[in-house]
């Protein structure tokens, strides 16, 4: 599976850590729903540690589709809001 971090790049990860990273990701909506900032900050930057130490980055000249496009680490919890759909960063 590719993964797109904005503001990154892709990076190559195996579809066996696709339950490590929903389940980031189920925390990260919990958080975003009560409007825990501080719990946001913290899921948001363990998923894209999680990917970036999971993952082999692509080089920067590849454009291959991404499968899951995640925010920046700077991204707000607002503009997260924004980019998601009722399943979340990762369909399930």
């Amino acid at each position: 599976m590719i993964v797109r971090i904005m503001g990154e790049g892709q990076v190559r990860l195996d579809d066996s850590h696709f339950a490590e990273l929903n389940a980031l990701d189920d925390d990260l909506l919990e958080e975003m729903e009560s409007g825990d900032e501080a719990g946001f900050r913290r899921t948001l930057g363990a998923l894209l540690d999680a990917v970036r130490r999971l993952g082999t980055p692509l080089p920067d000249d590849a454009l291959e589709p991404s499968e899951l496009i995640l925010p920046a680490p700077d991204s707000s919890l607002d503009e997260v809001r924004e980019m998601l759909s009722d399943d979340g960063l990762i369909p399930g």
